[in-house]
């Protein structure tokens, strides 16, 4: 587990996620449901819970343990959850690759967080897990996510057809890739 935790702008900072978030989670996933519905599969009613959230840190800091993920939140002065990144699907040997997923609070949004993080977590993937490649995935009317990933040094390399299921149906999205460094594996 990386011991990250920085600032990017006042008043929010960027730490590894803990199970005692669960609540905050909560908190701020209910009040960004309506913000985010576009881009989010649909999920039960139990996802917006304390209890939810318990079950989904859980299952999401055990991936962490087994090096699979990388969970992280943005968090306020007092420890809020303002939003959240995660890499996922690590995988190390020759393709040292992970899949980059974000969100911030709909009260952040648009602030420049999402970017600033994102940052944060390329240089954690390259510094701290030895990654060669981050990848992404918005879905293809997702023009302010595709800005923060543009921003963060992520190019397009096209477009998956049907590739998840957003919103209640199969959507189309646009597929980025961060390329971190041309060395070879370290580990």
């Amino acid at each position: 587990m990386t011991d990250l935790s920085h600032p990017l702008t006042a008043g929010v900072h960027l730490r590894p996620a803990m199970l005692d978030d669960a609540v905050s989670f909560a908190e701020a996933l209910t009040r960004s449901r309506a913000y985010m519905k576009r881009w989010e599969p649909v999920r039960p009613e139990a996802f917006y819970t304390p209890e939810g959230q318990t079950r989904r840190l859980t299952a999401l800091l055990a991936d962490r343990d087994a090096g699979r993920a990388m969970p992280w939140v943005l968090a306020d002065a007092d420890e809020s959850v303002v939003g959240a990144m995660t890499l996922a699907a690590i995988e190390l040997g020759p393709f040292r690759n992970a899949r980059l997923g974000y969100w911030i609070d709909v009260d952040r949004a648009g602030r420049g967080l999402a970017t600033a993080a994102v940052g944060r977590v390329c240089e954690d993937a390259r510094d701290r897990l030895g990654l060669h490649r981050v990848e992404a995935g918005t879905v293809v009317d997702n023009a302010a996510s595709q800005r923060v990933l543009t921003k963060s040094g992520f190019e397009v390399i096209g477009t998956a057809p049907r590739y998840l299921h957003i919103d209640g149906a199969w959507r189309d999205h646009r597929m980025f890739q961060r390329i971190l460094h041309d060395g070879p594996p370290q580990r």
